[in-house]
């Protein structure tokens, strides 16, 4: 047992044994015979829905959902942990459906904190009753993403997507991109203006939109570098009318949406901690079977080095991600900081983990066929996804030195 694993719940520890029972014995299978298919430039054709189908029967598909709309409710004391435990064992598959499971798990979080009662049944029960469909979260724009999270707070931050009040409808305009299952989901959460005389912190509203609503276009899938398994898609939302009753919080979305943004943090530096995991176990395994130089390449002292220094990268890497998990369940005031640390760093480390697995392979580990480089390349997403590293830096000393720390944003004098 792994230092780490001591302090699991009994709960924990058989979850994380049956997921890793389904990635070990689905997921990278799947993933080493079929390396050609995430370079399809059809996604659909992709990810068969065979593997959505296997996370759903392994009961990982819905989790955060509440017991009595038939998900699997975890104990609210640990359920950040839980998550981080379970997204890791899934990116140590493949961090693309890691992100295609982990959306659904923020969304029902954000769902069953802020959406009113009828909708969460009608939501809930066909997450449940539908294994493929997938949520998606909708806020990052051409031209604004996680820089508003600094907070500018000036009106010139605002969403540029609209949401006017008209004749008891809501109507949306604008386009959002680089949204996580966005070409595939069938329920989209969607932040727009609401209040262009205010800061983005005042102004902004949160929409709960079904895909099928007019006015909803899908108009592409981001053709990413890495993570290609999770279909990253580009809305336009053009007229769309909504019912009164699908505004999940007015004004103050922003800040309501912590719910979703702490446990985000954790369980995106948990999936980068995870592809980190399989780039160790793969070069590990390389290094004690390859034979180079008349011997197993082990007891080469710089490939011993490295392979110290990759182990005790993801060690920190774990050790921060689980104070944070702990900071977020204890509603600490420093939770944010911590979250923002674990996320910049273990972005940062995963990357240097996964080039080293890669250069320890030598000219395999250049090679297609053999994944190691698609770990780097998955690895590489992370520096992108949940916030930039320089974005987030500038979170952490702000959270640290509100009262100090420079403006970032505002008319130019």
């Amino acid at each position: 047992m792994n230092i780490h694993e001591r302090a699991f719940s009994e709960e924990q520890r058989m979850m994380r044994q049956s997921c890793r029972a389904f990635v070990d014995d689905v997921v990278i299978p799947f993933i080493r015979e079929n390396w050609q298919r995430e370079w399809l430039m059809d996604p659909d054709g992709r990810l068969p829905a065979a593997i959505l189908e296997g996370a759903d029967k392994v009961g990982i598909r819905t989790l955060g959902v509440p017991e009595e709309f038939g998900g699997f409710e975890l104990d609210q004391a640990t359920e950040v942990q839980t998550f981080a435990i379970i997204a890791e064992e899934i990116a140590r598959g493949d961090c693309g459906l890691a992100d295609k499971l982990v959306q659904n798990w923020k969304v029902s979080v954000l769902l069953r904190n802020l959406a009113p009662r009828h909708l969460q049944e009608r939501w809930f029960k066909r997450l449940i009753e539908n294994p493929r469909l997938l949520f998606a979260h909708c806020l990052s724009e051409p031209r604004g993403a996680s820089d508003r999270w600094l907070p500018y707070n000036v009106p010139e931050a605002a969403m540029h997507t609209k949401a006017v009040k008209k004749n008891g409808e809501w109507v949306i305009n604008g386009r959002k991109h680089f949204i996580s299952n966005g070409y595939d989901a069938g329920l989209y959460v969607v932040y727009a203006n609401t209040n262009p005389k205010v800061g983005v912190l005042q102004g902004t509203s949160s929409f709960l939109v079904p895909r099928d609503t007019p006015g909803v276009a899908v108009a592409r899938c981001n053709e990413t570098m890495g993570g290609r398994f999770m279909n990253n898609g580009e809305i336009v939302f053009e007229d769309c009318r909504l019912p009164e009753d699908h505004l999940l919080v007015e004004n103050d979305a922003l800040g309501k949406a912590g719910v979703y943004f702490r446990p985000g943090k954790i369980i995106q530096a948990a999936k980068n901690l995870g592809v980190g995991v399989a780039a160790f176990e793969r070069a590990s395994d390389y290094v004690q079977n390859y034979v180079q130089g008349g011997r197993v390449l082990i007891k080469h002292q710089a490939v011993a080095l490295r392979l110290a220094d990759m182990a005790t990268k993801i060690e920190a890497v774990r050790a921060l991600l689980g104070r944070a998990a702990d900071a977020v369940a204890a509603n600490a005031p420093d939770a944010d900081t911590l979250c923002n640390m674990a996320k910049v760093f273990a972005s940062e480390e995963i990357l240097k983990v996964c080039q080293n697995a890669m250069e320890l392979h030598g000219g395999n580990g250049v090679m297609l066929e053999m994944g190691i480089e698609k770990l780097f390349r998955d690895a590489a997403i992370f520096l992108h996804s949940d916030a930039t590293a320089d974005i987030s830096r500038f979170k952490i000393v702000k959270s640290m030195f509100p009262q100090t720390a420079g403006k970032y944003a505002g008319p130019e004098g």
